[in-house]
């Protein structure tokens, strides 16, 4: 006989099912990253060595929760904080080849027009070495040889250029030492620590010239000239000053690091070159003024090493651990050097290596507290565009599957001149933590993959392949299954801000919803705006996205503000009030068409930043808020949020 429960008790074995079901669900979800531990301060961050080897330095936060500069001998003893700052933090520091001095960079409110500070170790002076008003310092040379000097580049003269100024940092000296003749975008030096190079910009063809001089008496001569679509940079001279040693397009789809005759611009030798990728970070030897190594990136960071007397030491480097691998500082006798490691599944940790003793000893990590959590690995995958173009791209699959679906964020990188690398990245990890999918997608346009990939983006913004390659790639992700079509959020800053607007536009079929940080709403009205230091690139820019100023027909279709009746999903928009490259204007204008045909945004105004956000409470409030918005339209998991204390934010 077979025995059947009665009714009650199917219901009550149902309810047990479900309820184990439940449970079953909530144990595979991974534990939920704070957004503190993710966007907060690091514990410590950009560890360097003194010139002399006597001290490591770090980034880390003071009593008040404010990134400084802290130092602490390297044979032991107490740390100390020896810089002060009290609201913005310390993003980007430098030792004088001294070693008595740290050397920092900051602005105000995110206006970019950095002074160059300087702290005295021993006494703790601190003086504004550049303490002129709405002045910006640009590029930054050092010497072993010249301890206590300085050039430094000031648009103090004319705000357009920047001139070079010899600055001694014992008596806070500054003078006049090479003027700007109007067109130069960037000064090089030679092993007698004096100018001789620079690159000028062409504001007829946008073009760039390389020109070099062998003294200050002596005229100045054109050596290289990068037509508009080329690609060349300067990384130094040798011990001699003879050859010049340059990354260049020329004859060649990437860029090679080719050494070159500094007299007839011949060139001598191709020291390194991948077909795939441009040249990544060069290594040079301060001493013999030599090219020791250089990396390539294309799915993920390599060093091929052309010193061999180098060659051993990368071996114990690759051996001590895997990752991308960083050279942040060297000593003064190359015996030690400050490394840093980072993969997709852990952030920053830095190492010293003693060559005298091939040990490599860990110091620290950036976030230790990121270790309780499980990350999700970061794919390099390949995605053909519509006309063939391959796309490399970075999949970081969520850390769970939310019961409303598959949902996924397209994760634009800004520029658009950039492009997305294999490694650790909070946002995407933050995201694949509450359940999305994160996709970032190298865009024609791009940079690092050669002058045809960048130049495939020339005249395609808005309507053009640039952002076709975005919704080709939206395409991929739902035909290979892991995404659901109606469940694809769109977020980027900058230039990812204007192509979330112009995909909320141009395709408004594709996205649920759509996060613009910092983006630009009107070409024609950024062109206006862009700062004055910027007018070199004007002609260059004009080439890569088009003469909005005066083809009104070309700047409407490519605008998403134009287009605003198109949208179908919300957008949340987050801006800086002080932001030197797309002006408040830019969100503004969105803000009010979009509120006047009753369609939904969210507005937030950080008061005290610019072209994105440096004040970790500023940063835990808009990815708050974001977080919150996320959850709502697509589905996936948040943190309770609440406003941020010391954020400041402004709801409009």
């Amino acid at each position: 006989m077979i025995c059947t429960p009665s009714l009650a008790g199917a219901w009550r074995l149902l309810s047990i099912l479900f309820s184990l079901l439940l449970l079953s669900a909530c144990a595979s979800q991974p534990q939920l990253i704070p957004r503190d531990v993710l966007f907060g301060n690091p514990e410590r961050t950009a560890v360097r060595l003194s010139p002399d080897g006597r001290y490591i330095s770090w980034l880390a936060p003071s009593d008040q929760g404010v990134l400084n500069v802290w130092i602490r001998p390297r044979e032991g003893g107490k740390a100390r904080q020896v810089t002060h700052d009290t609201h913005r933090g310390i993003r980007r520091y430098f030792w004088a080849e001294e070693s008595r001095t740290v050397l920092y960079l900051q602005d105000k409110g995110g206006d970019e027009n950095f002074h160059l500070y300087g702290v005295e170790i021993t006494s703790g002076a601190e003086r504004d070495l550049t303490p002129y008003e709405g002045v910006r310092v640009s590029e930054l040379f050092s010497h072993r040889d010249h301890p206590d000097t300085l050039l430094v580049g000031l648009n103090k003269r004319d705000r357009r250029v920047f001139d070079i100024y010899r600055l001694d940092l014992r008596t806070g000296e500054i003078y006049l030492d090479t003027l700007n003749p109007g067109n130069v975008d960037g000064w090089h030096v030679g092993p007698d620590f004096e100018i001789h190079a620079a690159v000028t910009k062409s504001l007829k063809d946008g073009g760039s010239v390389l020109l070099v001089r062998e003294s200050r008496t002596t005229p100045w001569r054109e050596l290289i000239h990068w037509p508009f679509g080329e690609n060349g940079s300067v990384v130094g001279f040798n011990a001699s000053g003879d050859h010049l040693f340059v990354t260049s397009s020329l004859d060649s789809d990437t860029t090679r690091l080719v050494e070159l005759d500094a007299r007839s611009g011949r060139t001598v030798r191709v020291l390194a070159h991948d077909s795939r990728v441009d040249v990544g970070d060069v290594l040079m030897d301060e001493v013999a003024w030599r090219v020791q190594a250089v990396s390539f990136h294309y799915e993920r960071k390599r060093w091929e090493v052309l010193d061999p007397a180098l060659e051993e030491d990368f071996e114990r480097l690759r051996r001590a651990r895997q990752g991308n691998l960083s050279i942040v500082s060297r000593t003064h006798d190359d015996r030690l050097w400050m490394v840093a490691y980072s993969s997709d599944v852990r952030p920053l940790t830095y190492w010293l290596y003693d060559r005298n003793r091939g040990e490599v000893t860990f110091l620290l990590e950036s976030r230790p507290a990121l270790g309780r959590y499980r990350l999700q690995p970061m794919e390099p995958v390949v995605i053909r565009a519509g006309d063939g173009l391959e796309l490399l791209s970075y999949l970081t699959r969520p850390a769970y599957h939310p019961e409303q679906g598959r949902p996924l964020v397209l994760y634009v990188h800004g520029g658009p001149w950039a492009r997305d690398y294999w490694g650790f990245d909070a946002t995407a990890q933050w995201l694949a933590n509450r359940g999305y999918g994160v996709l970032q997608v190298n865009y024609r346009g791009s940079t690092g993959f050669g002058k045809r990939f960048l130049n495939a983006g020339n005249g395609e913004w808005g309507t053009g392949r640039m952002q076709q390659d975005l919704t080709d790639a939206v395409n991929w992700v739902v035909e290979q299954g892991i995404a659901d079509r109606d469940k694809v959020c769109i977020f980027g800053g900058s230039y990812g801000g204007y192509a979330t607007l112009a995909g909320l536009t141009f395709t408004p079929e594709l996205y649920r919803c759509g996060v613009d940080l910092v983006g630009p709403s009107h070409i024609r009205t950024l062109f206006e705006s862009i700062p004055d230091y910027w007018e070199l690139f004007r002609r260059e820019l004009v080439l890569r996205v088009g003469d909005v100023e005066n083809d009104p027909e070309l700047d409407r279709r490519i605008s998403p503000l134009f287009h605003v009746d198109r949208i179908r999903a919300p957008l949340m928009i987050g801006q800086g009030a002080n932001d030197p490259r797309v002006n408040i204007r830019e969100a503004e204008q969105m803000v009010e068409a979009m509120r006047s045909r009753g369609l939904p945004v969210e507005y937030i105004v950080y008061t005290d930043e610019g072209h994105g956000f440096a004040r970790p409470a500023n940063r835990l409030d808009f990815f708050g808020r974001m977080e919150r918005f996320l959850a709502r339209h697509l589905g996936g998991r948040a943190e309770p949020f609440q406003p941020m204390e010391g954020s400041s934010a402004s709801e409009r």
